[in-house]
């Protein structure tokens, strides 16, 4: 059998495990996205992961363009993050207590993120932005925070509010139980616009508290911010004295080892991580300026605690994941090889006559089904989202699993190797010709 290819079952343990699952959690799901509901069908179930490779309970075998939604750049079960995980665990699973690998992690942060001179460690993303958020606010001494239609921040009250990734997938992205209170201290401005940008600034003069964006939006497929953007809102923030907060729980350790702030040259002042630092398990983190780091207790008066932050099996796969960056530095390869991916399906969909726009950066791209390439969420959302259904179960049925979403962002990591990468655009490019 080819890499990739799909062994079939005559079982649909998947069924039966959607059936229970949803008598028990709400929607079946841990995760909205991870429903289906945007491309229609029903979610397979994995049973193991390993490589580039997901096993599911149907005993099925697809190449993984998800990655665990980014964290697994070097692919699934890496056995060097393995190892260091049974070394932890011979250790014991949490100790409340501050621990060595700790302070390994934030030594490495702070060497290798350009904008980071203090870090504390939290359990998630959206653990990361909230804190980031309250800490702007305690900073500054202000209320009112800027942030950008379709970006996703995890689900902070006051940042879910035109959100981008499983919000825009259920056409909700205002989620209900948070307060209009909450909502109006949120200044939502559109992605790739200075314009608007300037005029948000000006409209609440000197009530910025912070800025906060993903500097590559990523959770409503993938945007690239225009030529000088991030250098012009680093100059607005400025001359504001709010403070910038970049979102690089996606794209830290992976679009470059120190970000899209080593890859475009803009210092944030507060930084939110996630994902790659952990190797795969929960993990958090938010790092800046020492300064602004120095007003978190128990130095300053802005709270913020977590029993579980520093976890010594998540520091330990954490460290094991950003060593083999540093050992192996993968990036240059991984963005010949997705350039060579989208290259080889968007020659298909040209051939077809099929409007298709395949962003890319590094490991990272999406699928936008219209003439002219995406600037905003208002664009995105534009694109026909009918023929990625269409692809992603025509890919899924074949072998290959794409994110099950169209405002979701695909993901190749190390252990794709040029035959697997050669099988999967073989099935997209069948995908499309299928269109």
């Amino acid at each position: 059998m080819m890499p990739g290819a799909m062994a079939k079952s005559t079982e649909n343990h998947s069924q039966a495990l959607f059936e229970k699952a949803q008598r028990l959690i709400p929607g079946g799901v841990n995760s909205p996205v991870r429903a289906f509901r945007s491309v229609g069908g029903t979610p397979f179930f994995t049973q193991r992961a390993d490589g580039p490779f997901l096993f599911t309970a149907d005993g099925t075998r697809l190449i993984d363009f998800v990655c665990t939604w980014g964290p697994a750049i070097h692919g699934h079960n890496h056995p060097e993050i393995r190892a260091a995980l049974q070394r932890a665990l011979d250790n014991g699973t949490s100790f409340g207590t501050p621990a060595p690998a700790e302070v390994e992690m934030a030594e490495r942060i702070t060497r290798t993120v350009p904008s980071v001179e203090k870090v504390r460690l939290v359990n998630s993303g959206t653990e990361a932005t909230m804190s980031c958020i309250r800490l702007a606010r305690g900073y500054t001494g202000r209320d009112k925070i800027i942030k950008f239609s379709g970006c996703y921040h995890g689900h902070v009250d006051s940042l879910l509010v035109s959100a981008g990734s499983g919000a825009l997938t259920h056409g909700s992205p205002d989620s209900a139980g948070i307060p209009d209170s909450f909502a109006r201290e949120t200044v939502v401005v559109p992605f790739n616009d200075i314009g608007a940008l300037q005029t948000a600034f000006a409209a609440n003069d000197d009530r910025i508290a912070g800025v906060i964006l993903e500097p590559y939006p990523a959770n409503v497929g993938l945007i690239l911010p225009d030529p000088d953007y991030l250098d012009t809102l680093r100059t607005l923030c400025d001359e504001a004295g709010a403070l910038l907060i970049f979102d690089e729980v996606m794209t830290g350790f992976r679009v470059a080892a120190g970000g899209v702030q080593e890859a475009a040259g803009v210092r944030p002042d507060l930084t939110a991580m996630g994902k790659i630092i952990g190797g795969g398990l929960p993990v958090g983190a938010f790092g800046g300026k020492a300064e602004i780091m120095d007003r978190l207790a128990p130095d300053g008066p802005v709270y913020q605690a977590g029993t579980l932050s520093g976890n010594p099996l998540a520091m330990a796969a954490g460290n094991a994941s950003l060593d083999l960056l540093e050992k192996h530095p993968p990036y240059d390869g991984l963005d010949r090889k997705a350039k060579r991916l989208r290259e080889v399906v968007l020659q298909a969909a040209a051939e077809k006559g099929i409007p298709l726009q395949i962003p890319q950066t590094g490991s990272m791209f999406s699928f936008y089904f219209t003439e002219n390439p995406v600037r905003n969420d208002r664009q995105a959302t534009a694109a026909d989202r009918e023929p990625f259904s269409r692809i992603f179960h025509f890919a899924l049925d074949h072998g290959v699993y794409l994110p099950p979403s169209p405002f979701e962002t695909c993901f190749i990591s190390t252990a794709h190797d040029d035959e697997v990468l050669e099988r999967a655009a073989e099935i997209l490019v069948k995908a499309i010709q299928a269109l």
